[in-house]
């Protein structure tokens, strides 16, 4: 386990976060980047939230990171992961970026229960929620090196 960072490059923050956007960008340029993460998400405009949402992979998605597909684990059942790829796109299509999730090893089962759940929230609350989520990992990732 390592503490916190008192810096991060882009290229060490695009790791964590899946991708170069607005919010990598920024945070490089603090310390304690992810310690501030939730502060800088708040500085960012809704595209620039959207953005960094939705470079996440989707879960379930065939084509992962490294770290996304030893963090989602393989397998699952298979109706589960058909479920699971209908739901992620009927969230997009009403919420109008990625579902995100902090699964830490959960079963996909559990995760379709989340999405469920969610679905029935408020785009509002799923912006905020998604974003938590999407720090909540980056942090994690750190952490477990």
């Amino acid at each position: 386990m390592r503490d916190l960072p008192r810096q991060l490059t882009v290229d060490e923050l695009a790791e964590l976060f899946e991708g170069r956007t607005r919010l990598v960008e920024l945070l490089a340029e603090r310390e304690d980047p992810l310690g501030s993460a939730e502060k800088v998400l708040g500085e960012l405009t809704e595209q620039e939230q959207r953005q960094a949402l939705n470079e996440h992979p989707a879960i379930g998605a065939r084509t992962l990171s490294k770290r996304s597909a030893t963090e989602q684990g393989s397998g699952g059942h298979p109706a589960v992961l058909t479920e699971l790829t209908y739901l992620n796109q009927v969230y997009e299509e009403k919420f109008g970026f990625r579902f995100v999730v902090f699964v830490d090893g959960r079963p996909k089962s559990e995760i379709l229960e989340i999405l469920q759940q969610r679905l029935e929230r408020t785009r509002e609350q799923e912006l905020q929620t998604g974003l938590r989520e999407l720090v909540a990992i980056a942090r994690d990732r750190w952490l477990k090196g």
